[in-house]
């Protein structure tokens, strides 16, 4: 290749960034994974060296982030038995903001070519407090670069809310639409899990939660959602009127703005229960394939066959998609999504932060 030529292709490949480097590649991977925690609840987890391993060219990108809740090892309550899960103790959880220092710090040990094949979020905010929104960005002026969203974090969520310290979190609350607010001003891709009911509901019964959380997506139109687990949870199965409920928040030209994500192996469940649930999901999917992505929502897999697990449970379901409807389920969505988030976070920085703020961790 000819010295100008050469020159030429280099600077194209810099303008156009980690996702043009990497276009050629990218049918190699079976998904990009928009879900993943490399820490667990009592903030322990596998190093990204080792994960970026079990990756390998299974995994093309991954949003990485931690988890935002500690569960506390009580003496009293627990003695010399330390609780490694929400669900091991009757001890509280409660919210440990270290874990973006600690997600960040991982993700700046990777060379830049390992950099671009994650997007790591920021999760360690109390949705009940007005300052959460100053967290977020404080963790965007301490680490720019570094981030591309905020999420998982939780407001209902089966369990898990009742358990937190302090107050209960709420859809309705101004701390909420604070942070968001500052979400979309910087840019932020938010990922947010919100149960759509409560647990044990009584059959019949609207589902608790999904007119607040319609509520919630309208007031903030302009800022990118995406709606974990498609508010299903453990034993928060899908409600009789689910994929009606999914389909308003799509046909609704005011929440075009709002995505789904079918992560976790529970999810899974659901979904390949039977041909009939597969079918139902899969039509809905064919239908909007643009409003769809695949996660894992594993916790520090040990092992490529753990990580890949989801992803195999779905086998029936991805036999359903239409070509276009899979590659954008599992590959594309995340790719428009999460590059338009990094330009934009990485624009919001460049425009209020400056060297001196960034200088600590540099």
């Amino acid at each position: 290749m000819k010295p100008r030529i050469l020159q030429i292709v280099v600077i194209s490949v810099a303008l156009l960034g980690p996702s043009a480097a990497r276009a050629q590649k990218a049918e190699d991977y079976l998904f990009n994974d928009s879900h993943f925690h490399l820490t667990n609840y009592i903030q322990e987890g596998i190093n990204i060296h080792d994960f970026l391993k079990i990756m390998g060219n299974k995994a093309g990108r991954v949003a990485l982030f931690g988890i935002p809740l500690q569960q506390q090892w009580s003496y009293r309550v627990d003695e010399n038995r330390g609780p490694t899960y929400y669900l091991n103790s009757d001890a509280p959880l409660y919210y440990y903001s270290f874990t973006d220092a600690w997600i960040a710090m991982a993700y700046k040990s990777l060379s830049k070519e390992e950099q671009a094949r994650f997007d790591p979020m920021i999760t360690g905010f109390n949705p009940t407090d007005m300052y959460a929104a100053d967290h977020i960005k404080r963790v965007l002026t301490t680490f720019p670069g570094v981030f591309t969203g905020i999420g998982e974090f939780s407001i209902h969520k089966e369990f898990v809310s009742a358990k937190i310290a302090g107050e209960v979190a709420s859809l309705q609350d101004q701390a909420l639409d604070r942070l968001i607010d500052f979400a979309t001003e910087a840019g932020l891709v938010v990922l947010i899990h919100n149960d759509v009911d409560v647990p044990f509901a009584k059959p019949g019964a609207e589902p608790a939660y999904a007119t607040q959380m319609k509520a919630l997506l309208r007031r903030h139109p302009n800022t990118t959602f995406i709606w974990a687990h498609i508010g299903v949870g453990r034993i928060i199965r899908p409600v009789k009127d689910q994929a009606a409920i999914v389909q308003e928040i799509i046909n609704d030209p005011q929440l075009r703005n709002v995505h789904f994500d079918i992560s976790w192996d529970e999810v899974a469940k659901y979904i390949v229960a039977n041909p009939e649930s597969t079918k139902i999901a899969a039509t809905l999917v064919n239908r909007y394939p643009d409003r769809f992505l695949f996660g894992t929502d594993e916790v520090a897999p040990s092992s490529q066959e753990k990580y890949l697990k989801v992803y195999n449970q779905y086998e029936p379901f991805w036999k359903l998609l239409t070509p276009e409807a899979s590659a954008k389920v599992r590959k594309q969505n995340y790719e428009r999504i999460f590059d338009e988030a990094r330009r934009k976070v990485r624009n919001w920085e460049a425009a209020n932060v400056t060297p001196r703020a960034s200088s600590m961790t540099n």
